[in-house]
């Protein structure tokens, strides 16, 4: 199993190379397991996920970071509870009378 970390500090090209090198391996053990050898089942669960983390870093953009999208949304999520905090006093309010 490939750590993201790992993959993050290769080049794009590397990225590539390695995508392709895990779906030949993932073609091989089905082929093992088709010709009637026991391969380990295992395998291609973690191969599998393996490329989904190399195609995931391929197609982000150059730069991005995850932390930094999280941080942008955590103020407008605050926002929107105060507003909608905001419009359920005023609508006590209406009902009430005041």
């Amino acid at each position: 199993m490939t750590h993201v970390s790992e993959l993050r500090g290769k080049s794009h090209d590397e990225l590539k190379d390695l995508a392709v090198s895990l779906k030949k391996e993932l073609f091989n053990l089905r082929f093992q397991s088709a010709g009637g050898e026991s391969p380990n089942t295992a395998r291609f669960r973690a191969i599998r996920r393996d490329v989904a983390r190399v195609k995931t870093l391929l197609n982000e953009p150059a730069g991005a970071v995850v932390a930094s999208a999280k941080k942008e949304k955590a103020p407008k999520a605050e926002k929107a509870a105060k507003e909608t905090k905001a419009k359920k006093t005023t609508a006590k309010k209406k009902a009430a009378g005041e």
